[in-house]
Order: C-alpha cells, then structure tokens, then sequence
C-alpha cells in the first residue's frame, strides 16, 4: 500500500526522470519477478552462461531482489535510448573494416547513466528521506525483467527489453528504495508471430523464443569470451569485433525507437567503422588510449585483436595478409592462434 502523501510522488518522479534525460520510467515493487529465480537456476544450470561465472554467483540476490536489499518497497525502473543514426547492418558488408555494437560507439553507458541516476536520487532522499540504492549492470539485477514488471516493455524474442515507444536502443537502470510507491502496469508481449530476430542471428544463438544460448551469442564471444573462440563460430562473426546489433537491428519495432539525446551516446568518428589494418597494430598503450572513457577497454587489448584477427580471416582481402602474420607472430598465444587462422582463411579463399 502507497503512504500517505506518496500518492502524487510517483508522477513528479517521473517528470523529473524525463527533464534529467531519461526515456521512460515506472515502478514496481522488488517481489514482482517472481519467476525469475528459477528461470535463472534453469539458464545457468543447462550451461548457458557460458563462461559467465559472475551470474552464477549470488543466484539468490540474483533471481530475488527483496534478497538483495530487504529494505527496500520500491523498484524505479529508468531507460534511456541510445538509438544510432545509421543502420548498423550496413557496415557488416563492409571487409575491410571493423563492426562494434552501437552502444559501445560513444562513453561508457555505465559512467552515464548512473550519473543520471545518483541526481534523480539525491532528489528523492533530500525530498523524503527516503533511502535509496542504485544500479547500473554491475550489480546482481535482473534489470531486464524489472524493467517488463515497471510497465517500460515487454522482454522480445530475443530476450532484450522492447517497447512500443522506444524501440530497443535503450539502456537501463534501477533505484531501489525504501518508499512504498505506486506500480505501473506490466509491459504487455506485442512480439506476435514476427522472428526476424531469431531468423537474422548469425550463429543460431536462440535454441526457441525468448531462449538465448550465450556460448552461441557473437556478443558474448566477442566480449565476455576468454580465450580462442570455437571455429564453428569463426566465419560467421564476419567483421563483428565488439559485440552483435542483428538482432536489435532487424526489430520492427524499431520503426518507433526514439531519437537519443545524450551527446556522449553519439558515435565516435573512429569506431563507427574502424579499418581493421589499424586496430590490429594496436599494442596495450595504445589500446587504452583510443579507447579511454569506452567499454571496449575493459576486455583489453589481446582479447580485441583477437576478434580483429577472426575478422581479417573473414574479409577475403589478401591485402591484409601481412597483417594477418604480424598478428600470428603475436607475444599473445591467443591473438596468434586467431592470426594463424586469419592466414589459413585469407589463403584458403584466394585460390
């Protein structure tokens, strides 16, 4: 039940979400996933996290957010867009260059949005006294299925948030508190019999709709992946080197998605379609230079070039083949093993 006086808190709450930047707000309380333990248990427990450890741990605060703060009475779900002015899939058909996920063209989401959050925050506690905890992808928050029980969406086929408003460029946040809120209705499922999600995805990473199988995901090859990556999904990462945007980027729903707003979303000049030659010259020093404030830094050098090298391999140009053998002469065994594949691949599709 809302407290007394709280009944209009809600409303100025979200206008003031908006005027601070974010898309969409809503509320819900921290017991309203109520499936989502056991869905994780299922997910983890078939395997397809992947090398993904940190969602195995704490599973209980994971699947339970009454678990991870007690205390709190409210979940404040926020989204903000950060939809590209191009279509990302243009840059799939072009070899030579390098792919990155879209969210990764500008600064770092999590240094943005949780600069949003904190002032919103330091509203609500000054305003109520209220307490209040924040997150940003880093905590153990299943932010996704919060979000479809606040009202912002419903969760696709391709387990990501969409909405009819918003599309599916957008990233999310939470401010759990202590306030005893009014809900928002749950997002409604407007997915319908459409798969173009499933049906563009380029190594088969949905076992059916609404599953995603991470070990098959580009996304998490690309990113979360140590080690060399699996030649059964060498090829068909194409030139992604960061990340995978087909199936956001094939959504309908799209057809709606909000222009973003946050100048530090728009994409930098150098990584909307990087020439691939360059990327793999990069040593740690320079790595870190070019990509300080970005996400990307924080899988490192070796992974990256990794994923550059595979991407060579896949360009069919013989012209990058001196730099596929610098790469196989590589100090990093990984980066060498992609680059000696690189080579095998380039010679292979020359004759």
């Amino acid at each position: 039940m809302t407290a007394p006086g709280q009944a209009d808190l809600a409303p100025r709450i979200k206008a003031l979400a908006l005027e601070e930047g974010f898309s969409a707000a809503g509320i819900c309380a921290p017991d309203a996933i109520p499936q989502a333990a056991g869905r994780l248990a299922a997910y983890v427990a078939a395997g397809r996290h992947g090398g993904m450890g940190w969602m195995a741990e704490r599973m209980g605060w994971r699947g339970d957010p009454t678990a991870l703060w007690p205390e709190a009475r409210s979940v404040i779900m926020l989204a903000e867009v950060y939809t590209p002015a191009e279509d990302p899939l243009r840059n799939l058909a072009r070899p030579r260059r390098g792919t990155i996920s879209v969210y990764a063209h500008g600064r770092d989401y999590h240094d943005l949005v949780k600069r949003r959050l904190k002032r919103l925050g330091r509203w609500l506690v000054a305003e109520t006294g209220a307490e209040i905890k924040v997150f940003v992808d880093t905590a153990p928050v299943m932010e996704k299925p919060l979000a479809a029980a606040a009202g912002l969406g419903w969760q696709g086929k391709h387990t990501n948030l969409l909405s009819r408003d918003l599309g599916n460029w957008f990233f999310l946040g939470a401010i759990f508190t202590t306030l005893e809120l009014p809900r928002d209705a749950p997002g409604e499922d407007h997915c319908g019999s459409c798969r173009a999600c499933l049906d563009i995805c380029p190594t088969k990473a949905f076992p059916a709709p609404y599953e995603l199988d991470a070990r098959r995901c580009i996304s998490y090859l690309t990113i979360e992946h140590a080690g060399p990556v699996d030649e059964e999904f060498r090829a068909a990462m194409g030139n992604r080197i960061y990340g995978c945007d087909d199936c956001l980027a094939v959504c309908p729903w799209n057809k709606f998605a909000a222009e973003a707003r946050e100048a530090g979303y728009f994409a930098r000049i150098e990584l909307k379609c990087p020439e691939l030659a360059h990327l793999a010259g990069l040593d740690d020093a320079s790595f870190r230079q070019v990509f300080s404030g970005s996400p990307i830094k924080r899988i490192g050098r070796n992974r990256f070039v990794r994923n550059v090298a595979y991407a060579i391999g896949n360009s069919g140009d013989a012209g990058l083949r001196p730099v596929a053998q610098r790469l196989a002469a590589d100090a990093d065994a990984v980066v060498r093993d992609a680059g000696e594949w690189a080579l095998a691949r380039l010679a292979s599709r020359s004759r």
